[in-house]
């Protein structure tokens, strides 16, 4: 079974391995799994439970590889699942290798979203443009119009487990996943006009220099002086952004799990608080996407 990690922006291929033995019943999961991992162990039982389907009473041990790869986050458990039904042959095993999949269970069996979906349809897609070996990527609907942004993405998104099974074990068009279409272009909210601003002749000059040769640029002065009424109408006047920008600025976006469908064609706009902590501009804490508002601006 193939799926993704994330580390950082990239998302390298995980294999996703299951093996059933004789002896008293057991479930280990190896390869760096970090807690949230482990945990797929209970969310894998009751969901095969709920969807009618057994659970081997027998040592089940799943390996993640490559071992020394950090695995975090529940995207691992629909691939642990169909692991488990391919190894004790409730599904057809031999349907399986051409697709790449990720998603969180809940209890009854239904696919959670998760984080870094377009990030994983990228990887997946530079693979594909690298080595030729086009696969399809089963994941969770409601990461389907985010995956979809990347025109020729092949994304089968799916429900729940059920629906999953469903396509391998039926030779009915009908009942098999269908591919989620490519996103169509959609009318971006406009950001302030930057032709509303009287004066500030100096100000406008320097901001539309700073746009034309992507400048950094410091708005200085007493309250009240137009800084902030400069600054939202500046991205207005920016040069639009390219498909792999905007992709890569979604992509960013992905990993805290919240793309903005509407403007991921547009350069992203932060106003951060003067009071922001270090952390709130630049990230931090335990998790890598714990983002901060310049990560998620990395386009800007």
């Amino acid at each position: 079974m193939r799926s993704r990690a994330l580390a950082g922006m990239s998302a390298p291929p995980v294999t996703v391995e299951v093996h059933l033995a004789n002896g008293l019943p057991a479930f280990t999961i190896v390869g760096l799994p970090e807690a949230e991992v482990k945990e797929a162990r209970d969310r894998v039982r009751a969901a095969l439970q709920n969807a009618r389907f057994e659970f081997p009473a027998r040592r089940i041990t799943v390996n993640l590889a490559p071992a020394d790869l950090p695995k975090e986050s529940g995207r691992f458990d629909l691939p642990i699942a169909l692991g488990i039904l391919a190894a004790s042959e409730q599904i057809p095993a031999d349907r399986l290798d051409d697709h790449e999949y990720a998603g969180e269970l809940s209890l009854s069996g239904q696919l959670l979203p998760i984080r870094g979906a377009l990030a994983m349809t990228c990887a997946i897609q530079r693979e594909h443009q690298d080595h030729g070996q086009p696969r399809s990527f089963i994941l969770p609907a409601a990461n389907a119009d985010e995956a979809a942004l990347l025109p020729e993405a092949h994304i089968l998104p799916a429900r729940s487990l059920l629906e999953v099974c469903s396509h391998f074990s039926t030779r009915d068009p009908a009942a098999r996943l269908q591919r989620h279409p490519p996103r169509s272009a959609v009318d971006v909210p406009a950001y302030p006009d930057f032709s509303d601003i009287k004066g500030q002749l100096q100000a406008r000059r320097a901001m539309e220099v700073a746009a034309a040769g992507q400048h950094s640029i410091l708005l200085v002065g007493p309250p009240g002086a137009g800084k902030s009424m400069l600054a939202t109408r500046f991205p207005g006047i920016l040069p639009p952004m390219t498909l792999e920008e905007a992709l890569e600025s979604a992509a960013v976006q992905s990993l805290s799990g919240s793309v903005d469908m509407d403007r991921w064609r547009q350069r992203p706009y932060r106003a951060p608080h003067h009071t922001a902590s270090a952390v709130a501009l630049v990230g931090g804490g335990c998790h890598f996407h714990a983002l901060g508002r310049l990560n998620t601006n990395k386009r800007d």
